[in-house]
């Protein structure tokens, strides 16, 4: 689809140009219009950014077109195709990035490559049809458990592994180079309020909030030169949520109304304003609160805490295991 966005509404001069000013920003599923990645893309462009790479799988048309629109300000830009999901596809992408960059890899990659599932009954039994034969019912609800799974293992391979195999080969190249390289993995915040009929994008986002934690623990004393949080998005208007847009039922319990993609990266730009040091392990939701004429957007850090208790009864039976 054609360009459709409004550069100006992408600056934001009340971050004073800290979040992303002279930085070579990489932005994975940037190329899709209308889109969170497209919207982060721009306000990177529209704030001082260096360079920025705009990453897509299949929204090449898309992709071009942002990219074209990024240049005509003066910003550099560039295209970058890839699976990554597919780990030679995102290696081969590697070289290309860092001569774009002007042979240094970036310093800033947000993490948003994802997709969610059209919903469906999870857990439950498909409702029957009248007049359906039980050799009928059965090849139905057969062919609608293979499509529902095979549609939450493209989500969660997209989330999970794209994250994982952008954060293991840019990681490396940071430390090999004593680069500092600052990673900002975008979640969801049903990843902690999970909504219901989309079980995979749920567990994917969930997965993503531990990767900053998992990669210090990973880096040990190397974990200075790396910074990671994770960031919990409400309800944005994209392709993905258009059909929700109008159905308080859907995310009013959480907001007034859908964000538009440019407040959400006005958001996000407020908060990567703050040092990539402070940032570093957190993970912070952005809360929408106010009326829908006049809402406010302002930001929490979520702890995630894992408590251990004895059960009772087995405190007080221990199956004893000595050596014989």
């Amino acid at each position: 689809m054609p360009y459709t966005q409004t550069f100006d509404k992408f600056r934001y001069p009340e971050t004073g140009g800290g979040s992303f000013k002279d930085k070579r920003v990489l932005i994975t599923g940037s190329g899709k219009d209308g889109g969170i990645g497209q919207a982060l893309a721009l306000a990177a462009a529209a704030n001082g950014a260096e360079s920025v790479g705009v990453h897509f799988h299949s929204s090449y048309r898309d992709g071009f077109d942002l990219v074209a629109a990024i240049r005509a300000q003066g910003v550099k830009a560039f295209a970058v195709q890839a699976d990554v999901t597919n780990t030679r596809d995102l290696w081969a992408s590697r070289g290309f990035i860092i001569e774009q960059m002007g042979n240094k890899g970036p310093d800033l990659i947000i993490c948003n490559s994802g997709l969610t599932e059209k919903g469906y009954r999870f857990g439950r039994a498909l409702p029957e049809k009248e007049g359906e034969s039980r050799a009928e019912r059965r090849a139905r609800v057969r062919q609608d458990f293979i499509d529902n799974l095979a549609e939450s293992n493209t989500v969660v391979n997209t989330k999970i592994n794209g994250f994982l195999g952008m954060t293991h080969l840019w990681a490396g190249e940071a430390l090999y180079h004593k680069q500092p390289l600052q990673l900002v993995y975008i979640s969801s915040m049903q990843a902690i309020e999970p909504g219901v009929a989309v079980p995979g994008y749920v567990a994917a986002n969930w997965a993503a909030l531990r990767l900053p934690e998992i990669l210090r623990v990973n880096l040990g004393k190397l974990s200075e030169t790396i910074s990671a949080c994770c960031l919990m998005l409400p309800f944005v208007r994209t392709g993905m949520t258009q059909e929700y847009a109008e159905n308080a039922k859907v995310f009013g319990r959480w907001q007034t109304r859908m964000l538009e993609p440019f407040e959400a990266a006005r958001g996000v730009a407020q908060l990567l304003a703050r040092s990539g040091p402070e940032l570093n392990l957190g993970n912070y939701k952005l809360r929408v609160s106010g009326n829908p004429d006049a809402i406010k957007l302002t930001w929490s850090q979520v702890k995630l805490e894992v408590k251990d208790a004895a059960l009772g009864w087995s405190e007080e039976a221990p199956i004893a295991c000595g050596a014989k």
